[in-house]
């Protein structure tokens, strides 16, 4: 069997670092919003939603999140299922799907968000602020890239 050799050895430790660690933060993220019924994905949804004071179309949150039109239906589904949202085709472009927060699923992101935040700042704790600056522009570069 030949041996691999890549092009570029340290793109290579760069790509195996960010994957492992995009890995492990989201497991530890994930674990507490899954006790609470919902997922990293639908927690990400809901507070998109509240954000954008309580409703926005399919297709914007898909762009904003970053998610394939397959996830972003499937997370919706259990999201509406849970009663969390509700979805309907817009009016104006029947085409598009317009989503909105229900009463349950603004409570549930109002209950859960602080202490989802704390945990997340302190996921980065390791990090100074110019480090958390450079690693978002890092990841935003690399998004573009792809």
């Amino acid at each position: 069997m030949s041996e691999l050799h890549p092009s570029d050895p340290l793109a290579h430790r760069a790509l195996d670092a960010l994957m492992r660690a995009e890995a492990s933060l989201t497991r530890h993220l994930a674990a507490d919003l899954e006790r609470i019924g919902v997922s990293a994905t639908g927690f990400a949804m809901l507070v998109l939603l509240t954000s954008a004071g309580g409703e926005a179309e399919l297709r914007v949150m898909r762009r904003r999140l970053g998610a394939s039109k397959a996830t972003a239906t499937e997370v919706l589904d259990t999201l509406e299922g849970r009663g969390f949202v509700t979805r309907a085709r817009l009016e104006t472009d029947r085409r598009a799907v317009g989503v909105k927060l229900t009463d349950a699923g603004s409570n549930l992101v109002t209950h859960a968000f602080p202490s989802h935040a704390d945990r997340v700042r302190d996921a980065f704790g390791v990090l100074d602020e110019d480090e958390k600056r450079q690693l978002a522009d890092i990841c935003r570069k690399l998004d573009r890239a792809a």
